[in-house]
């Protein structure tokens, strides 16, 4: 028996780790899109995840796009660079706290980052091809995952 928090070994969940399985797999299809989808908005895949990050009129420290996207903060300067080179966003000192760059969309930033999104968020063709019956069953199913 696993604890919460703790993963069973193969053995001890076939139908589990066969549906973690395609379900990577499936991912791991999908996300070869990303890198054609940067190369048209004349971004990287990392610029876009950036992008994806910051929601209009929120802006948020670059100390937390770095954890977000499991990097380092220097890194996030050199990810912010182009973006901001095309005034797609801004860095700029909060009013409380002037030791911390918040970054922030612009309106041009705002709509790359809407086009993208609804980019990102179509659905593969794949998913067409089932059924409507097997779409909501799947619906229902990856809610219950997240809940």
């Amino acid at each position: 028996m696993t604890r919460p928090g703790q993963e069973a070994g193969p053995e001890a969940c076939p139908d589990a780790c066969s549906a973690w399985q395609i379900l990577v797999r499936f991912f791991f299809t999908q996300r070869a899109h990303l890198p054609l989808l940067a190369a048209e908005l004349q971004l990287s895949p990392a610029q876009c995840h950036l992008l994806r990050l910051i929601e209009p009129g929120r802006p948020i420290p670059m100390r937390h796009a770095a954890e977000t996207l499991a990097c380092d903060a220097s890194n996030v300067t050199g990810l912010v660079d182009r973006p901001e080179s095309r005034g797609l966003l801004r860095r700029r000192p909060p009013d409380a706290d002037r030791r911390v760059t918040m970054l922030e969309l612009t309106p041009t930033g705002s709509r790359l980052r809407t086009l993208l999104l609804d980019r990102m968020s179509a659905p593969p063709a794949a998913l067409g091809r089932l059924s409507a019956s097997d779409q909501r069953a799947l619906v229902r199913i990856l809610t219950r995952l997240l809940e």
